[in-house]
């Protein structure tokens, strides 16, 4: 289909960067976002400013921005910007703006509540997470069959309210749960190249899924844990020791499922070498006072290593300690 109408649904750090790239492309489509708070209060008095990294001067675009997803026309498609754990919260919502054939693209970090949906690459398929997804309502109330799967490799933060600065020129990996290499793919994929954005598409989702959280669940928990930066995770000794038993951790788990790893844990220490001095997202939401996006990271490693009888002794340790970290952080807060 044509996507005319396009809503970002949690126009924060990445998803606000998106909406600021297709906001800027034009192309004839119209871009609404879904934000709260100074952010959004920003975006509707000042407009959205995107820094691209090495930028001086940012992208600036105006956007219909709002709080209440009910004031919004239906939708050709939506893109989610929201945290695992935002998303539950956030289904009747995301429902109000479908219409038959609206497509969900939806950037998630860690396992996301769809995965099982027409897996072929394990044996449990259509298999559902009460924690991912509790009360089923992301099920029940937009549906698997909507759902473009997205894997970003972007860095990107709200440095103030309504301005966002990314660390680096990212890419965005798209795929089907089904593996199909459909027509709403391809159509999606042209949307945001010619928006500027680096997209590829895969066959198979699930293996960049893990991809991505082999280092997702070492780095994110970690950097929460002892408010490092990247940089001094991996100067640390006792810590890059630790993130290297993580990730053999969630490559098993994610081998058992089916998945297949395109680095060797070696090759992807060396690649966060070189990642900079980054805040994880983990690391932002804490220092906010945010509730942290566990479950779908270090929690998902631990539930899935017991389904596929996979021992993920580090990663339980991890969870157990940020889960009550989170816990006092927000009783802080």
């Amino acid at each position: 289909m044509s996507f005319k109408s396009i809503c970002v649904y949690g126009a924060g750090a990445l998803g606000g960067a998106i909406a600021a790239k297709l906001a800027a492309a034009g192309n004839g489509v119209t871009i609404s976002a879904v934000a709260r708070g100074a952010h959004l209060k920003s975006i509707r008095e000042n407009g959205l400013k995107l820094y691209e990294a090495g930028a001086e001067k940012p992208i600036k675009v105006e956007i219909t921005a709002t709080d209440d997803p009910y004031s919004l026309p239906k939708q050709d498609l939506i893109i989610t910007g929201l945290k695992g754990h935002q998303l539950g919260d956030a289904a009747e919502g995301i429902a109000a703006l479908l219409k038959d054939g609206t497509r969900v693209m939806m950037i998630l970090n860690g396992i996301p509540w769809w995965y099982f949906h027409r897996d072929s690459q394990s044996p449990h398929a259509e298999l559902q997470f009460e924690e991912l997804d509790p009360a089923g309502r992301l099920w029940r109330l937009i549906g698997p069959e909507r759902v473009i799967g997205c894997v970003a490799m972007q860095g990107a933060e709200v440095v103030n309210p309504g301005e966002i600065q990314l660390s680096n020129n990212g890419r965005y990996i798209l795929g089907e749960p089904s593996g199909e290499m459909s027509d709403d793919l391809e159509g999606i994929k042209a949307l945001l190249t010619a928006a500027g954005l680096n997209v590829s598409m895969t066959p198979r989702i699930r293996d960049e899924i893990w991809n991505k959280l082999t280092g997702n669940a070492a780095f994110n928990p970690l950097s929460a844990l002892t408010r490092a930066l990247m940089t001094d995770i991996m100067a640390d000794p006792a810590l890059y020791d630790m993130v290297g038993k993580i990730m053999n951790e969630v490559r098993a788990v994610g081998t058992a499922l089916g998945a297949k790893f395109s680095i060797t844990i070696e090759e992807r220490l060396e690649q966060s070498r070189h990642i900079g001095a980054v805040r994880t997202s983990m690391l932002q939401d804490l220092l906010a006072g945010k509730a942290l996006e566990i479950v779908p990271l270090s929690g998902m490693v631990v539930a899935l290593g017991r389904l596929a009888s996979v021992p993920t002794p580090v990663s339980e340790t991890v969870l157990a300690l940020v889960s009550q970290l989170d816990i006092e952080n927000r009783r802080g807060a």
